[in-house]
């Protein structure tokens, strides 16, 4: 009896053993395991590719699995590099959609110039249920192409401690370290706020640099949500789920410095606040 227990146990050793080398992936012969495919299974985009230089009016065409679509169609949005919504219209299925087989589509979008270059197509799934467990989308990086927006010249600031020394070399950490760097943005109706969209990004150029000038941004988390201006007081309203504004008051007054600047060089702006009030602070 006591041999037959112990076969039984040695053939599941055996059993468990073959499951888990089976369930192991493939790894190449460097070592590394290979990256999944893509899961192109329920929805795929013919025009435009990712990455694609897109402009107005934006053709769009693919094929979608036919639980995709709910009535022939399904929802498409474009969004630009702050996630507002461009344009939000609805993709048509050009067959019979009632099949769990893949039915071509095709829509047209018509848009405003956007602030920036960077966009989002956003495929969703049709979910009249409106659950959780149903929704789906795929979202599709592109770029606006802005050679025929009509444009503006704005200033961006950022920070050279050089510019902020007393007579004795100490940094001061004022607004006497400020440089203004030169940048075009389309002609939108929230131009104080694609001017500080832009100065978060925090790109400084090669020469720009070899000027001195430096920057903190962009810091993880912090975003413009928002802005209000009221009898001359712009309050800006931001996201910074890491408190990345905090910490030091030479530290906070550059970057609040830097902000404020690029937001007063608009001749309707006086002042500037912040929110949270508990935002820049040392």
């Amino acid at each position: 009896m006591n041999r037959y227990f112990l076969f039984v146990i040695i053939i599941l050793f055996v059993g468990i053993g073959l499951f888990l080398i089976m369930r192991e992936p493939p790894v190449s012969q460097n070592g590394d395991v290979p990256p999944e495919e893509p899961q192109d299974n329920l929805i795929r985009l013919t025009t435009p590719k990712p990455g694609d230089t897109v402009r107005s009016p934006l053709i769009i065409e693919g094929e979608a699995r036919g639980n995709w679509y709910f009535e022939a169609s399904f929802p498409v949005t474009l969004l630009d590099a702050n996630g507002n919504v461009l344009v939000q219209h609805y993709a048509m299925a050009q067959d019979e959609w009632m099949t769990t087989e893949f039915v071509p589509f095709r829509t047209e979008l018509t848009f405003s110039a956007p602030a920036g270059e960077e966009g989002v197509l956003v495929l969703e799934k049709d979910n009249p249920s409106g659950l959780p467990e149903h929704a789906d989308e795929r979202r599709i990086p592109v770029r606006f192409d802005l050679s025929n927006v009509p444009t503006r010249s704005i200033q961006l600031y950022y920070y050279n401690a050089e510019k902020d020394k007393d007579a004795a070399g100490n940094i001061q950490c004022s607004r006497d370290g400020l440089s203004a760097v030169e940048r075009r943005i389309p002609v939108t109706q929230t131009p104080v706020q694609d001017a500080v969209r832009l100065l978060l990004k925090g790109k400084l150029t090669v020469a720009e640099k070899a000027r001195g000038i430096t920057t903190e941004y962009p810091l993880e988390g912090v975003a413009l949500e928002g802005a209000s201006l009221k009898t001359g007081t712009l309050t800006l309203a931001f996201t910074d789920p890491q408190n990345k504004t905090i910490g030091g008051a030479c530290r906070a007054g550059i970057l609040w410095f830097q902000i404020e600047a690029t937001a007063k060089q608009f001749p309707e702006v006086t002042s500037v606040k912040f929110s949270p009030e508990e935002l820049f602070q040392p």
